[in-house]
């Protein structure tokens, strides 16, 4: 072979090598650029409180993977989106009085509600309430109330029917309750003779001792799964939330719940958006596929909280319309309270509340 024989075959063959390393940087580029724009929203949320079905669903129709992550207390929620400056995630779900908060705070950013075809689904009397005027930052999701589960096997319901029932001596070591600072707090106001949502100290301590007083009596705390406690069998009676008494109730029938005359807590849960998201369309896509009746109807059959979505009511059966734990009565609403945002106040009940869970 000549010089330039060899010469014009190197040259060739420098150029495949070119030309497959170009191909094979291009496919791993390829590769990096779709691993990069994989469409996903990253959801912060309380246990258990969205059907596991109805997210393959969503993710199956957009190709949008949910990231899930979960908290137990509204507390623990606004520690962290706080902690983060409002970014981290693109949809939390906080209750009325953190809601509030957050919003007061500039940590939310608004809802575009031209992105939600589905928003007319939404009860109108569950709008527009103090908490969030004309739902500028928020979208209703569940609603529902906390009051008191017993197992009918042990206790006769009958005998329980206001808050200070629960401090009766025949339910000492009975008793489960939850990692919830204002609802406990509130109920410890009830009994003291206060109404929730006061800021006045002496009123607040009023109601730290009077659950310092029924504090022997407690057997188990859980938020996580307030249920668990009831069906195990570790506890006879739980203040809880009206969907984990509705689960507890499928497994085992002889769960009842009642509601206090003199007035359970009453929370409505929302979708927000943070004000750091960065899957901000995909939140929107989100919310708005849970606005769906038979997303909503999912959610209600499922948990046992209600949703503020009238489409989804309409077709429920009418044994889930008639079920008193999810859909209390007018009266039982009426007697309820809500929890509203205490600025600063706030800290006299965690600080009451922290003293009770230190024994002290």
């Amino acid at each position: 072979m000549s010089i330039h024989s060899a010469l014009r075959c190197c040259a060739l063959l420098a150029s495949l090598l070119a030309v497959g390393c170009a191909k094979e940087e291009s496919s791993d580029q390829g590769a990096t650029t779709a691993a990069k724009t994989t469409e996903k929203v990253v959801i912060y949320n309380w246990t258990e409180y969205i059907p596991a079905a109805v997210l393959e669903q969503f993710t199956e129709e957009t190709g949008i993977e949910v990231e899930y992550a979960t908290y137990e207390s509204n507390e623990a929620m606004y520690a962290k989106l706080k902690l983060l400056n409002g970014s981290g995630y693109d949809i939390v779900v906080p209750s009325t009085y953190y809601l509030e908060k957050m919003r007061n705070e500039g940590l939310l950013q608004p809802i575009q509600k031209d992105k939600l075809q589905n928003y007319g689904n939404l009860d109108s009397t569950m709008l527009n309430k103090s908490y969030d005027p004309n739902n500028d930052y928020s979208v209703p999701y569940l609603w529902g109330s906390t009051a008191i589960a017993v197992n009918t096997q042990d206790i006769d319901p009958n005998t329980i029917t206001q808050w200070s029932d629960l401090w009766k001596p025949e339910l000492s070591g009975k008793l489960m309750i939850m990692d919830d600072v204002r609802d406990i707090m509130a109920v410890g106001l009830t009994v003291a003779g206060y109404k929730d949502n006061t800021t006045s100290e002496e009123e607040v301590q009023a109601g730290y001792e009077a659950l310092k007083e029924l504090w022997p009596s407690i057997k188990v705390i859980n938020s996580d799964s307030p249920k668990t406690p009831l069906i195990q069998g570790n506890a006879s009676v739980g203040v809880m939330w009206n969907g984990e008494a509705y689960m507890a109730q499928q497994e085992m029938g002889s769960i009842a719940f009642i509601y206090p005359s003199d007035g359970a807590i009453l929370w409505v849960d929302s979708f927000v958006i943070p004000k750091g998201a960065s899957n901000v369309d995909n939140a929107h896509r989100f919310i708005d596929f849970m606005l769906r009746a038979e997303s909503a109807k999912a959610a209600i059959e499922e948990l046992g909280y209600a949703a503020p979505n009238t489409a989804a009511k309409d077709l429920l059966d009418d044994e889930l319309k008639n079920n008193k734990i999810i859909f209390p009565d007018a009266e039982d609403i009426a007697r309820g309270t809500i929890h509203q945002d205490l600025g600063e106040s706030v800290l006299l009940y965690e600080k009451y509340w922290e003293m009770l869970k230190a024994g002290r």
